[in-house]
């Protein structure tokens, strides 16, 4: 370092600290800008978790009646044979016919319908008396059914089966 960049430091630093005894600390110092500070309250710590102020009891079902004789009948008392038994559903996906391959342990009254996935019936195919025996049965799918998942239902003499058909 040269003589004069050390006399030129020496002076730097006399001046600042000249200025500071003379006008004081408050030169060097930053002022809070009042006017834009604000004391806000400490926020309020709230629960995630929804509390349910009721006093609920639990739910308890009812008892059931259910009736295993109006879907099968018995033989010597001791076993129940299935009244409907729905032995092929073909082909699958349908287009425009639709065979279905069951057995019917007596006559019955035969309902088949063809359902949306919400349960909705769309179409009713059938809703005739069958003898007892095993049985094919063909159905024309109509055009208004748009392509999609759907349930065809079939319903005999109390006994339901439900099979997922898919319609091009």
């Amino acid at each position: 370092m040269g003589f004069k960049s050390k006399i030129s430091l020496s002076w730097n630093i006399l001046c600042i600290t000249c200025m500071a005894v003379l006008v004081g600390p408050s030169v060097f110092a930053q002022h809070i800008d009042t006017a834009k500070l604000s004391i806000k309250p400490k926020a309020k710590v709230v629960s995630k978790v929804p509390q349910i102020k009721a006093n609920i009891s639990n739910y308890k079902p009812s008892a059931i009646n259910y009736n295993p004789s109006a879907s099968t009948t018995s033989v010597n008392n001791s076993k129940p044979v299935k009244m409907l038994t729905v032995l092929k559903v073909y082909p699958n996906p349908v287009s425009d016919q639709i065979n279905i391959n069951l057995r019917l342990e007596k006559e019955a009254q035969l309902s088949v319908t063809i359902t949306d996935l919400l349960g909705n019936t769309v179409v009713t195919l059938a809703n005739e008396k069958s003898a007892a025996g095993e049985l094919t049965k063909t159905y024309t799918v109509p055009n208004k059914l748009n392509a999609g998942m759907y349930f065809l239902k079939i319903v005999a003499g109390g006994a339901l089966k439900v099979w997922k058909i898919s319609v091009l």
